[in-house]
């Protein structure tokens, strides 16, 4: 079923839609706030239209109990924000249209709740950064199955982009042979600081931008109960990369950590353990990060 509202007066999500709706669109209307639960009773819709609107407001609770849709589109509205964790509560979701809004950041957490959305488009918008998290979704080292990594297509242009390396990483991989990644528009502008004239991203020089590379000095580490043992990694990458250690199970207390940069693009980086436990083995993982990605290898210390 469809149900289709283009009242130029309707200034709210209507309540009355039949259950067995598959398909909704809600356009032109003066609708300007989506509430908790609006779509509550609609759990076989599919397809979710609310373009071209009024909407500012959108609650994160917004779409619970969209377990089936497949595809919301808000394009034409005048939203300055996004509720990403809301996604979570469209598990199948694929196909995200946010064109001609007023977003102005998009944050690293998203990155987390956009692994099943395949379609994107945030064309003409007010974005000036993409964070390194969603390069390292849309282009990942190697994919779960060890296979092709999951096709994308992004709608980024008429966005008010920094001439950074993540977008000009992102221009570079998406143009490569076999990219994961299909642009709606190759003719990206940036640049180089706000207010400053504009240049197309493919004219730009970014040719040191470099996702970091992480080199642990040995992966796999024994040492005897009492003694003491240092864990090393080493880090390339433009910019300078910085360099944080994770321990996977719980952690014993803080541990002396040093690092540092001997010349532009590497670092490296220690933790010392002094007077070994049993506790302190276990699985340590160096992260590198920079503006052009994020990378990590892993050092497993036994305790004989």
């Amino acid at each position: 079923r469809l149900v289709q509202c283009s009242d130029s007066k309707m200034s709210a999500v209507p309540i009355n839609v039949p259950s067995d709706t598959v398909k909704l669109r809600l356009e032109k209307t003066q609708i300007s706030r989506v509430p908790r639960a609006a779509f509550y009773n609609l759990a076989e819709l599919r397809f979710l239209w609310l373009t071209y609107n009024s909407i500012t407001t959108i609650h994160p609770s917004s779409f619970v109990n969209l377990k089936a849709l497949r595809e919301l589109r808000l394009d034409g509205n005048l939203l300055a924000s996004f509720p990403w964790e809301g996604l979570r509560d469209m598990p199948l979701l694929q196909s995200l249209g946010l064109h001609n809004n007023r977003l102005s950041n998009f944050p690293a957490h998203a990155a987390v709740f956009l692994p099943n959305i395949t379609y994107l488009d945030l064309s003409s918008n007010r974005l000036t950064i993409l964070p390194p998290e969603l390069l390292d979704l849309w282009f990942p080292l190697l994919d779960k199955d060890g296979g092709r990594a999951q096709r994308r297509i992004l709608g980024l242009h008429d966005n008010p982009w920094l001439c950074d390396c993540q977008i000009s990483m992102l221009m570079s991989l998406s143009m490569s042979l076999g990219s994961p990644v299909v642009l709606m528009d190759q003719l990206l502008i940036c640049s180089r600081a706000a207010g400053q004239s504009t240049i197309l991203l493919t004219q730009a020089q970014f040719s040191r931008c470099t996702r970091p590379s992480v080199q642990p000095a040995a992966t796999k580490v024994i040492s005897p109960l009492g003694s003491n043992v240092i864990l090393r990694c080493d880090a390339t990458g433009y910019p300078t990369p910085t360099l944080t250690w994770i321990k996977t199970s719980a952690y014993t207390g803080r541990r002396p950590v040093m690092q540092n940069s001997p010349q532009v693009g590497v670092r490296w980086s220690i933790i010392i353990l002094n007077g070994l436990s049993y506790k302190d083995a276990g699985e340590y993982r160096c992260r590198a990060r920079n503006m052009a990605g994020i990378s990590e290898a892993p050092i497993k210390l036994k305790v004989v």
